[in-house]
């Protein structure tokens, strides 16, 4: 069994991103045929929430305490309601295929953020990709600002999608640590109960006047998807794949999300593919891939350990 393990990681990984490439054209269908972003959000975080607690009632009950289930507050508000409403809001407003681009250039926030938080050194490959990354996302706001269409782009749509990237980020550099010390149930069952104790003042009573109004069965089984697919199933494959492969296959993989979305994009209608979108993925692609594929710091100290354990070895008189 231990031999299929990496196979298996990395059909889950496989799994993940495909769903989410589905997941972005069926998500904008579903927000221009009765539901609207802020509804969207409130769906797929108090679906979310409901799924995790439920699956939690069949898995090795962890103990939390007081101090963690506060903690699990914070990584609330980066990992999933910042995270979560600009997403599903800058897909409301702009194309599929942009929202799935941007979606990739999370790599380069997170190195960004490693090097301010976590000190983790710049390189000049990391500068290289960081340059080549924002070089895309640049040509796709400035496509989206002189279309202003909702097939080819929105800057509004963009910027929001971008920021969601950045709290990711954000949250991966403040709370990595501290999500490592429980199991995947246990982590996204508090923080998708905060998050929906969090915006369901706001965005609850909203939701509900829309889903009490006459939706299609397409758009609540597009809906359903969203929530249980591309949230509850999405968030176990990546997370179970991502304890067996490296972080840079994790990366490379994250590409197969856009080529998803613009496939069914365009097949669908929901998006036009331009000249401009296939330089932008070229590279935030190549960006990606140079930041994934620059050393870190435990890299570098590992080398340097290395290097003086290999000195002292030399330098040992023989027998």
């Amino acid at each position: 069994m231990n031999n299929n393990k990496p196979l298996e990681a990395h059909l889950s990984m496989f799994a993940a991103c495909a769903i989410w490439g589905l997941m972005a054209p069926l998500g904008k269908d579903a927000m221009t045929h009765g539901l609207d972003g802020p509804s969207m959000v409130m769906l797929r975080i108090a679906g979310g929430a409901l799924l995790f607690w439920v699956a939690s009632l069949f898995v090795k009950r962890e103990r939390v305490p007081l101090k963690d289930v506060l903690t699990f507050a914070g990584a609330a508000v980066f990992g999933l309601v910042c995270n979560q409403c600009g997403y599903t809001i800058g897909l409301s407003l702009t194309s599929p295929i942009n929202a799935s681009i941007v979606t990739t250039s999370m790599p380069i926030f997170a190195m960004l953020l490693a090097a301010l938080i976590l000190k983790e050194p710049i390189t000049g490959r990391k500068v290289l990709g960081v340059g080549l990354g924002c070089s895309g996302a640049l040509m796709l706001i400035l496509t989206s600002a002189a279309h202003a269409d909702g097939k080819v782009g929105d800057i509004r749509g963009d910027l929001c999608c971008l920021g969601a990237q950045f709290s990711y980020a954000l949250y991966l550099s403040l709370f990595n640590r501290f999500i490592k010390k429980y199991s995947i149930f246990t982590v996204n069952k508090w923080m998708f109960l905060w998050a929906t104790v969090i915006l369901a003042p706001q965005a609850g009573p909203h939701t509900l006047s829309i889903v009490n109004s006459q939706l299609s069965i397409k758009t609540i089984l597009e809906a359903a998807y969203v929530v249980v697919f591309g949230t509850f199933i999405g968030y176990i494959l990546i997370i179970g794949a991502q304890k067996v492969l490296r972080p840079t296959v994790v990366a490379v993989y994250n590409y197969v999300q856009p080529l998803v979305a613009v496939t069914v994009s365009v097949l669908t209608g929901l998006g036009v593919l331009k000249w401009t979108h296939a330089l932008a993925v070229v590279l935030v692609f190549s960006g990606v891939m140079l930041v994934t594929k620059s050393r870190s710091r435990r890299d570098m100290e590992q080398q340097t350990n290395a290097g003086a354990s290999s000195t002292q070895a030399s330098a040992r008189p023989q027998d």
